[in-house]
């Protein structure tokens, strides 16, 4: 009896019977090609006759028991069916299927794969089931008030999806790792209007294709699964870091927020310091809106730098403030020139309605940067040129910025004072894209709002620490946030 090897959901099982011979059953689809990673697909030249394949899975032709073995011109494939000559290969034995074939059952030890128990470990993303309830409501035709995703409404600034038409090539090709530098330029023109910190856009600055792969991605240049690394994290905090580090063979840590939300040195215990690789930041933060403050992004650079550990700051929110108040300030503000020990992670979704784009940049310690460069030249994740061009004219543009801001501060009043008569407290929520609502209990809060069409994220999804917690997303327009209130109160009533 063999072991299958690959079985098809059209029925086709490859399978090794012994060390150098495999047997394929084309029990349903006789005219079958293999391809080297000995996955079928239908060609009609694949009955043509001998296959042999070396032992890096190259594949000549396919015999059929009973015919020549020595026909052809493939003089190194004369061997038995069942047996190879090891300085060949491997043979193919295809048996040839009578005119009514009787189909073999399904296999039925095909999970037998192996796989990364770590993926196990992490599961899906949180947010996947609270979309996927969203698409089950829809789909049933209920009005749906879905604030879970941060994925805001408003149309996406005109010059920008101008800037992508104009520069959709007739001929595509590969972009580069490091980006255009035009764009590079125009990031680098932005830190220094925004934070007033002057960076060199060809070792500090590289593009990436959005803010989450590169959050998720980045400690893979860093972590060392021998050592036993771990990485801290905010919680409550955005899944991504943790799962990004626990792939690259890390352990997360927790680094739970304080009394405000804010994540400070005292956040991180002690005996954490000697076995961190890096501390993750966000500011403001995702999901409480809570924002560090400069003294405490001095002491949490200056603490780093003295533990020898890299501070990754996701500052993806940085633009998105009321209107009046004080500007969130960058960790790059603090951390000198060259910016040494410290990457900040930007992005364009937010700030100017790019979600869909996929645009962002990584900016800091240029050793650093080097590092993901060389990482990233083996993930395939550059932008697309067209979609550079289009974050180069949201980079150099601060005016259509400003009017989101005003619209989002709208969104943000309606909700707060609405839900404020209900009797909702909502806390921290300084900037950023999303109001923080201390409720009782946020699984059973949700679940009364989702019954009623008004979809929310659990605190308790983002850590232990928002437990009692709900995040809501400012994303739908004025008129449907004013609308989603009567929905909220007749659920709590």
């Amino acid at each position: 009896m063999w072991t299958p090897l690959v079985h098809t959901g059209r029925g086709h099982e490859v399978g090794i019977r012994d060390r150098h011979s495999v047997d394929i059953d084309l029990g349903l689809v006789p005219d079958l090609e293999i391809d080297r990673n000995h996955r079928l697909a239908d060609d009609p030249i694949a009955r043509s006759g001998r296959h042999c394949f070396d032992r890096s899975g190259e594949i000549d032709r396919l015999s059929f028991p009973g015919e020549d073995e020595t026909q052809g011109d493939h003089g190194d494939c004369q061997q038995t069916q069942t047996q190879v000559d090891h300085a060949v290969g491997h043979t193919l034995t295809v048996p040839k299927p009578g005119p009514n074939p009787e189909p073999k059952p399904a296999a039925t030890n095909v999970g037998r794969m192996r796989v990364n128990p770590v993926l196990d470990q992490v599961g899906a993303h949180p947010i996947t089931a609270l979309q996927t309830r969203v698409q089950g409501l829809r789909e049933a035709g209920e009005e749906v008030f879905d604030f879970s995703l941060g994925d805001p409404h408003e149309p996406t600034w005109p010059a920008i999806p101008a800037a992508v038409r104009d520069h959709v090539p007739a001929v595509s090709q590969y972009p580069t790792t490091r980006g255009l530098a035009e764009l590079r330029h125009a990031i680098s023109g932005y830190i220094a209007r925004r934070f007033g910190v002057a960076v060199d856009p060809d070792t500090q600055v590289i593009p990436t294709s959005g803010a989450k792969e590169a959050i998720f991605s980045s400690a893979l240049a860093f972590v060392d699964r021998t050592r036993g690394d771990l990485v801290g994290h905010p919680d409550p905090g955005y899944p991504v870091y943790a799962r990004g580090a626990a792939l690259a063979g890390a352990k997360p840590v927790p680094v739970p927020a304080g009394p405000d939300f804010e994540t400070t040195v005292e956040s991180v215990p002690p005996d954490m310091w000697n076995r961190l690789a890096l501390l993750w930041l966000c500011t403001p933060s995702n999901p409480t809106g809570a924002v560090v403050s400069r003294i405490e992004l001095e002491r949490l650079v200056d603490r780093t730098r003295a533990e020898g550990v890299l501070l990754f700051s996701d500052e993806c929110y940085v633009d998105l403030y009321e209107p009046g108040d004080e500007e969130p300030p960058s960790v790059l503000e603090v951390a000198g020139s060259g910016s040494a020990g410290v990457l900040s992670f930007l992005s364009l979704s937010k700030r100017s309605g790019m979600t869909g784009y996929r645009s962002g940049a990584i900016v800091g310690d240029a050793a650093a940067i080097e590092r993901i460069f060389r990482l990233r030249t083996s993930t395939g994740t550059a932008s697309p040129e067209f979609v550079q061009h289009g974050a180069i004219a949201a980079w150099q543009d601060d005016d259509h910025v400003a009017e989101r801001r005003e619209i989002f501060s709208v969104k943000r009043r309606i909700l707060r004072e609405g839900l404020g008569e209900l009797g909702l407290e909502v806390t921290a929520s300084q900037a950023g894209l999303y109001l923080w609502v201390a409720v009782d209990d946020d699984v059973a809060t949700a679940e009364r709002l989702a019954a009623a069409g008004v979809v929310v994220s659990p605190g308790r999804i983002f850590g232990e620490r928002g437990k009692g917690y709900l995040r809501m997303a400012l994303v739908p327009d004025v008129a449907t946030c004013e609308k989603a209130l009567e929905r909220i109160e007749t659920a709590l009533r």
